[in-house]
């Protein structure tokens, strides 16, 4: 913004919520959860499980960004989330009931789920409030979350050789 306010560079700013969907980085929550509950290896949660993250499906958040790209007033910044607030546990549980339908001679996966020390500092809640993009540049989100989670699910069961060519590049 200061470069906005001092050199009248035309600045659009944009802040979103936890991203989810294809291609994401395998060592955020619902990837990792995933890749770790199909390997049978603990699926860690920070403390309590409880903290709360308001979700958004990477489709939105890109439809979102053009929008704010080529709607948007420069010098504003949009808020760009799902009010889709869930609790780490629940998606945890989510997904370990997703792939107990899809593997049902399996153990629960539900078992593996290990409580870790919470970070230092970690926010209990984030939500971002949207209506700002969605009454200025008339965006909404258009993914149901649990739908688009199942999605989410079996993209990467999908890709499985995806994951691991990153896991070899990491190590």
């Amino acid at each position: 913004k200061a470069w906005f306010h001092t050199y009248n560079f035309p600045i659009i700013i944009t802040n979103c919520s936890n991203n989810y969907g294809p291609w994401q980085y395998p060592e955020k929550l619902i990837p990792v959860t995933i890749i770790n509950a199909i390997n049978n290896k603990e699926i860690p949660i920070y403390g309590d499980g409880k903290n709360i993250r308001d979700w958004l499906y990477v489709e939105d958040h890109a439809e979102a960004l053009l929008i704010a790209a080529t709607r948007g007033e420069v010098g504003q910044s949009y808020c760009i989330g799902a009010f889709q607030e869930k609790r780490n546990i629940d998606i945890v549980n989510n997904i370990c009931d997703y792939l107990e339908k899809k593997f049902p001679n399996k153990n629960s996966h539900r078992n593996l789920i290990t409580f870790i020390e919470d970070r230092l500092g970690h926010d209990r809640r984030y939500a971002i409030d949207s209506f700002k993009i969605m009454n200025e540049l008339g965006w909404k989100p258009r993914h149901d979350f649990v739908k688009y989670l199942e999605i989410t699910i079996d993209w990467y069961l999908n890709n499985l050789e995806w994951v691991k060519k990153l896991s070899k590049n990491n190590n």
